[in-house]
């Protein structure tokens, strides 16, 4: 189904598109390192809680992107592009709900979850999170139109969207700190603006009838039941485990806040890095989701196996090359931030734990769960991944972290063996082929 072509030109658009996105993030870091060490831990605290609503954005997504390729692959394009519809329409009206909510309760949720931060990082923390909430409708728009252009393999629109959407983020970052002096804001804002653009642009791109599969203006204003059902089966526990993910890194957040400013401004800087360095696993996630789903909708369980093996060799390669080169550029790029050197030498030892575990457990941690779920293996994926991340990777990290009074250090080893754990689970699952029992559509074709 998927000739070797067709997925070269599946992943390396949207490898491209997620490394200028990470790119952005880094840029931020970046340039708000020059505002001050309390401003890098302001943002790296408040972005650790906006990750949530992204996740459960991307969950949403997600399921949509799944349901769309499964009828695809089944030949019911005109379904198809009545799921997508659906998917924008849920998109709008459940991000419009999560900004109410937090532009009333934001400030007192910042207080309780990292109220002993001193106070010029909470007022860097209440300014960016009351920014950063307006942009959460056009994140959601935007990952719904994404995830129809991935899901019909034109992952080259969603680059160029990037491209530009990057260019006018990292131009208003330097505006916004060095002309403007806006400080927190003047990262804030430009993200916003990027974002608004994005949503804009890939909506518009949807209604395209030469896409084969495309927004209907119809079924954008309806609500139809069983679509929506379909698309939640998936969504609803994708968007459980990675919300009680994001939880808990919010709780690890809350930890990390403890050890001093040093601690929290190499942790923030670390994870700026950390998400360049799992860019490989992150661009093969939605690649799983279309080439698995695909097959499974065309009721071809063969084609599926063997393109979960395809990939997987894919992934580990790719990855361990990626990290490699990663960590090797750490040390020369540490000097260029402007924090103390006890700051850089933590933030390298940080990137090198995560890396060695990120180019042979996270394949098989997240990929690969991927493909399962695509495949409609959802129950499985969701229950073992939420009990690694709080039975493995919360308790362990307050116990070496707090008992053992190894700091950000603990937390990331903790993170390393929740990887670790859930990598051989999903591996035996994939190996028992149960997952190819599951069916998330009828499998018929449209006449």
């Amino acid at each position: 189904m998927f000739r070797n072509r067709d997925l070269k030109n599946l992943i390396i658009p949207l490898f491209l598109e997620q490394l200028l996105t990470i790119l952005v993030g880094l840029a931020d870091t970046f340039v708000i390192s020059f505002v001050s060490e309390a401003a890098v831990s302001g943002v790296s605290l408040v972005n650790s809680f906006n990750t949530i609503f992204i996740f459960l954005f991307t969950a949403l997504a997600s399921g949509g992107a799944v349901i769309v390729s499964q009828y695809i692959g089944n030949g019911r394009k005109e379904t198809a592009g009545e799921a997508a519809s659906q998917l924008l329409m849920i998109s709008a009206v459940f991000s419009a709900g999560i900004v109410l909510v937090l532009l009333a309760a934001g400030r007192p949720i910042l207080r309780l979850l990292f109220g002993k931060v001193e106070a010029d990082v909470m007022a860097a923390c209440i300014t960016y999170l009351r920014i950063s909430a307006y942009s959460y409708p056009a994140l959601a728009v935007y990952n719904a139109g994404a995830a129809l252009h991935r899901s019909i393999g034109r992952t080259s629109t969603t680059m160029y969207i990037a491209i530009v959407s990057n260019m006018i983020n990292v131009v208003g970052n330097v505006i916004g700190v060095f002309v403007l002096h806006a400080g927190v804001a003047g990262v804030a804002y430009p993200s916003l603006i990027a974002r608004t653009f994005s949503a804009a642009a890939v909506t518009v791109l949807c209604f395209r009838k030469s896409n084969g599969v495309y927004y209907q203006r119809n079924w954008i204003f309806q609500w139809d039941t069983g679509l929506l059902k379909q698309i939640l089966r998936i969504a609803v526990p994708n968007g459980v485990e990675q919300g009680v993910f994001q939880f808990v890194k919010v709780a690890l957040s809350s930890i990390v806040a403890l050890f001093g400013t040093y601690q929290i401004a190499a942790n923030g800087i670390a994870q700026s890095i950390w998400s360049l360095a799992a860019l490989v696993c992150v661009t093969m996630g939605p690649v799983f989701i279309t080439v698995i789903g695909q097959c499974m909708g065309a009721g071809d369980t063969g084609q599926a196996e063997y393109y979960f093996h395809k990939l997987m060799k894919i992934t580990l390669l790719f990855s361990v090359v990626w990290n490699g080169t990663v960590f090797a550029v750490t040390p020369v790029i540490m000097p260029l931030f402007d924090v103390a050197p006890q700051t850089r030498s933590l933030t390298v030892w940080l990137v090198l734990i995560h890396n060695l575990f990120n180019c042979v457990a996270f394949p098989f941690a997240d990929p690969l769960g991927k493909g399962l779920r695509a495949a409609g293996d959802i129950r499985f994926t969701m229950v073992w991944s939420m009990f690694t991340t709080i039975g493995v990777r919360l308790l362990f990290s307050l116990l070496f972290a707090l008992v053992f009074d190894l700091g950000v250090i603990g937390v990331a080893a903790a993170m390393c063996m929740d990887w670790c754990i859930r990598a051989v689970i999903f591996y035996i699952r994939f190996r028992s082929g149960i997952w190819k029992q599951y069916q998330l559509i009828e499998n018929r074709k449209e006449i």
